[in-house]
C-alpha cells in the first residue's frame, strides 16, 4: 500500500474527506489532495511532509532499524542499555542429538542493545543454549554457550544453525539447502560424517534458528 492509500483509508476510519481534514489542519487547499490524486499530478511529499500528514492523522511515522514485536526489557549499566537475552537449560548436541523433554528458563545475560542492534539481532526474539559434544570443534565445544536468532529460520548455506532433527532430537551443525533436494549437515569436527535429508526428511526438519554468538566455558 503506498502512502495516498494509506492517508485515504485513515480519512475514512476517521471519518473524514480530504477537503474537510485540510481545512480542519489550516492547510491551504489541494495540500492533502495533491498527495492522494490518482493521475498524473499527484505529488510525492518529502519525508518532512510526509511526517506532518501522519502525525495529523494519528499514524507513527518511523524510519530506522526493525524494531522489537515482543516485550521490550531494558537494563542501564554505566550509562549504556542492556537487554537480558533469556538462558532456557535445553541442550544442542553437537553430535547424535539431544532430546529435551520441558524446556524452561533458568535466567538471563545481558547485552549492549547498540551491540545487537548492529547485528540486529531482536532481543526478543533469541535465546542462549548450551552446546554437549565436539562435533562442531573447533568452531564449538562441549560446554560452550550459544545464542540463537529465532528470526532466521532459512537457511543460509555454510551458516550454523540450531534445529529439531527427524527424530525429534536437539543439534547444532552447519547447514547447506539445495532447494526441493537435500538438507546437508555438516560436522566441522573431520572425525564425524556428513549427513544428508532428503524428500520426506528434509521437511520434517525444524530449524529453531541461526546461531550467532558463543561463549567457551573454559
Amino acid at each position: 500500500m503506498n502512502f495516498g492509500s494509506l492517508v485515504i483509508a485513515r480519512l475514512y476510519a476517521l471519518g473524514e474527506n480530504v477537503n474537510s481534514f485540510e481545512a480542519k489542519q489550516g492547510w491551504k487547499q489541494g495540500y492533502l489532495r495533491a498527495v492522494v490524486r490518482n493521475d498524473d499530478k499527484k505529488s510525492i511529499p518529502n519525508i518532512e511532509r510526509a511526517k506532518e500528514i501522519a502525525e495529523a492523522l494519528g499514524l507513527e511515522f518511523y524510519i530506522g532499524p526493525p524494531r522489537e514485536t515482543g516485550p521490550v526489557y531494558t537494563v542501564e549499566l554505566d550509562g549504556a542499555d542492556y537487554a537480558p537475552i533469556p538462558r532456557v537449560d535445553a541442550r544442542l548436541a553437537a553430535g547424535g542429538g539431544a532430546i529435551n523433554d520441558q524446556v524452561e528458563r533458568t535466567g538471563a545475560l545481558a547485552f549492549r542493545r547498540d551491540w545487537l542492534r548492529e547485528r540486529d539481532i531482536s532481543p526478543s526474539d533469541a535465546c542462549l543454549l548450551k552446546v554437549t559434544g565436539d562435533s562442531m570443534a573447533p568452531t564449538l565445544h562441549d560446554g560452550d554457550l550459544v545464542m540463537i536468532d529465532e528470526r532466521r529460520t532459512a537457511i543460509r548455506n555454510r551458516h550454523v544453525y540450531a534445529l529439531i532433527d527427524t527424530d525429534g532430537a536437539a543439534r547444532v551443525k552447519r547447514l547447506d539447502h539445495v532447494p526441493d533436494q537435500l538438507i546437508i549437515l555438516t560436522s566441522d569436527n573431520p572425525a564425524h560424517p556428513v549427513e544428508t535429508r532428503a524428500s520426506e526428511d528434509m521437511n520434517r526438519v525444524n530449524i529453531l534458528g541461526e546461531i550467532v554468538w558463543s561463549a567457551h566455558a573454559w
